[in-house]
């Protein structure tokens, strides 16, 4: 078993990849949907400010997402703003003129007709699909990946959804998903790209930037101007791309050091910056990590093209990494905030931890140029959405450090 974490730093900055559809404008449009919904409120922004000295940084902030829409995940982020923008594009209208209970009305249901949705997930972004369906009044169909959480699967069944686990991998969901869709009309909402496919999944990357955006008005509310490091983990990469296309957009040529963070088994971002080739690369096979929202191995198309002109390094994680942080935070110093935060949530802080503690990173750390005025940001971007395997790696020591 592989336990070293690996990292390449990326040697391709400075590209022109368009990162226009994440600027302030756009997202705060996304943001006034998203405050339209009934269970809108902001997710915590923690300051770990005990850990911070620990680690030898000014501060370490996480972004708390297991409260996002009674959820336990960011996704429904944006598969919510996609269904919205699918809808006010088939009723011939703007987004910033619609909102939650005009999308939710008998009317705009009548108008529409039945609609049916499907998306291939490991859970998280499942679940926020089935959930916006049901609440619109249409239907969900959802496909998962062999090794998918019971948990899980039963989790997005409540929303209504018609959800099942396949044989294959993530990527292999992904393309029965597509081939039912074509097959019996449906609408797919995927958050990954590909050719022909770059619509949907950029709607789903702005939906992403409400999260973004709250995090740095929280910052500021801490009197914290900019973070200097942004940690974001990464599946296909949309998360991550749509973090750095808004702070590169709102930054301009001063935006924060980017670190983004995935799985060993699933790594193909860290190996696309390694082929140094500026294509993406993918993972094949099965990827059985416990970052089971990470598991995928194929990069969206559109985020890569960020990435890889704006992101400063790349990791490879084994789980152990993540385990760690998983126990990090549900475990704070004293007088800092507990944070529960599942397998794909607690990988970046698993690995700030290592760099800023374990001299086999040193190297890293100093190109990263990380020291005591570093401010980091942090993602946790679901909870314990898993419970069995949350309570196997905190209480149990599955997975133990190295």
């Amino acid at each position: 078993m592989e336990t070293k974490i690996k990292w390449a730093a990326n040697t391709r900055l400075g590209g022109k990849a368009s990162t226009h559809f994440l600027s302030q404008q756009e997202i705060e449009k996304v943001k006034k949907f998203h405050q339209s919904f009934p269970e809108y409120s902001r997710t915590p922004l923690r300051n770990l400010s005990n850990l911070a000295k620990y680690l030898g940084v000014a501060g370490v902030y996480v972004k708390d997402e297991s409260y996002r829409f009674g959820l336990n995940a960011f996704k429904v982020l944006g598969g919510s703003f996609a269904m919205a923008k699918y809808l006010a594009q088939r009723l011939g209208k703007d987004i910033a003129d619609l909102d939650y209970a005009t999308l939710t009305s008998d009317a705009v249901r009548a108008q529409l007709g039945e609609i049916t949705f499907v998306t291939a997930t490991d859970g998280n972004h499942g679940r926020g699909v089935a959930w916006t369906a049901n609440r619109l009044k249409q239907k969900s169909v959802v496909f998962m990946p062999k090794g998918s959480s019971l948990t899980r699967l039963e989790n997005i069944r409540a929303e209504g959804a018609e959800a099942s686990i396949i044989e294959g991998n993530y990527d292999d969901a992904v393309r029965l998903a597509a081939e039912n869709a074509e097959k019996y009309g449906w609408v797919v909402v995927q958050d990954t790209a590909w050719d022909g496919y770059e619509e949907i999944p950029a709607w789903i990357m702005q939906g992403y930037g409400t999260m973004a955006a709250e995090a740095d008005e929280q910052l500021a509310e801490y009197g914290v101007a900019q973070p200097t490091h942004v940690f974001s983990q990464a599946g296909v990469g949309s998360l991550a791309g749509a973090v750095q296309g808004y702070f590169a957009e709102k930054y301009g040529a001063d935006y924060p050091t980017t670190v983004i963070v995935e799985p060993d088994l699933a790594d193909c971002l860290y190996k696309s910056v390694l082929a140094n080739d500026g294509k993406p690369h993918a993972v094949t096979g099965d990827m059985p990590t416990i970052m089971a929202g990470l598991a995928c191995g194929e990069p969206n198309t559109i985020s890569w093209e960020i990435l890889r002109d704006y992101s400063h390094m790349f990791f490879s994680c084994p789980d152990w990494v993540a385990a760690k942080g998983m126990r990090l935070l549900g475990n704070p110093l004293a007088g800092d905030d507990k944070i529960i935060s599942g397998e794909s949530g607690a990988v970046p802080a698993g690995l700030l931890a290592q760099l800023l503690l374990c001299p086999c990173l040193a190297e890293a750390k100093a190109k990263l140029g990380l020291n005591e005025k570093s401010q980091v940001l942090l993602i946790s971007t679901e909870g314990d959405t898993d419970p069995d395997k949350y309570r196997s790696i905190v209480w149990d020591g599955e997975y133990p450090s190295f």
